[in-house]
């Protein structure tokens, strides 16, 4: 008689989306609703592409405790997908081939006893030095000028339209309990606020700060419940993430945002 596998954590979501941690390498969309499982691996479907994938039961991990802003499932090792199928991660690491049966020593010369031989030492002449002192201060005049006009450039003086992005490299301070009162307070008013809604029924609420050059990003099924999920820069990349209970955190989501 055959025994039904044993139900995976997976099936305790039902429909509900969630993402893997880390994301599975080579698929850029990482959000997955569970189909169904045998007792050596579990079917699941990407939400965007309807592409289904078989994981061995052997990889997942824990389930995060909490689905906001998503649900986070763990993998127990870093995963790629290639021809078809999810494959462990490689990092291929090239290393030099060792001599085989190598036995004898390496040959040193030796050098019978007595006086070193005596080398003829060749002066330079007075002119080839001079040419040679010329050719040494025009490269090193060369390399200053080089230096000097990128540095006129680059401040301004010469090119006028040259412009600095800040790039923000600290903590805002939010976490994933701020809404959008506390991102006012520990910010200001934001000069631009739109909503975008997703297949999901999820609010992704986009606040953009042209001083400090971000745009903040709150996510949740409502106005009143949307939280704080990290920030992106003015080329739409993730600079800060909100860290989940299950040691994972928001940057995947963040880049698999839609630009709105």
């Amino acid at each position: 008689m055959a025994v039904p596998p044993v139900p995976p954590p997976l099936e305790q979501l039902g429909h509900r989306p969630f993402s893997f941690y880390p994301a599975i390498l080579n698929i850029e969309h990482n959000e997955w609703l569970y189909r169904r499982a045998t007792w050596s691996e579990v079917l699941v479907q990407n939400t965007k592409t309807h592409e289904e994938l078989c994981l061995p039961r052997a990889y997942l991990g824990e389930i995060s405790r909490v689905d906001e802003p998503v649900m986070i499932v763990g993998l127990m090792k870093e995963l790629e997908y290639k021809a078809g199928a999810v494959w462990p991660a490689e990092r291929r690491v090239i290393e030099m081939p060792r001599a085989v049966n190598e036995t004898r020593p390496r040959f040193v010369p030796e050098y019978a006893p007595g006086p070193a031989p005596v080398v003829g030492i060749r002066v330079e002449s007075p002119d080839a030095s001079r040419v040679g002192r010329f050719l040494i201060a025009g490269v090193a005049l060369g390399i200053a000028g080089c230096v000097l006009a990128v540095s006129l450039y680059r401040g301004g003086i010469i090119g006028s339209r040259v412009f600095y992005t800040p790039a923000l490299q600290s903590d805002l301070g939010l976490n994933a309990w701020d809404d959008y009162q506390s991102v006012v307070r520990a910010l200001g008013t934001p000069s631009g606020d739109r909503w975008q809604s997703d297949s999901q029924q999820r609010r992704y609420r986009l606040l953009w700060y042209p001083q400090r050059g971000i745009y903040v990003v709150l996510l949740g099924r409502t106005e009143d419940d949307a939280r704080y999920i990290g920030a992106l820069d003015r080329n739409w990349h993730p600079i800060h993430a909100v860290e989940l209970p299950s040691h994972a955190n928001t940057s995947s989501l963040l880049r698999s945002l839609r630009h709105f």
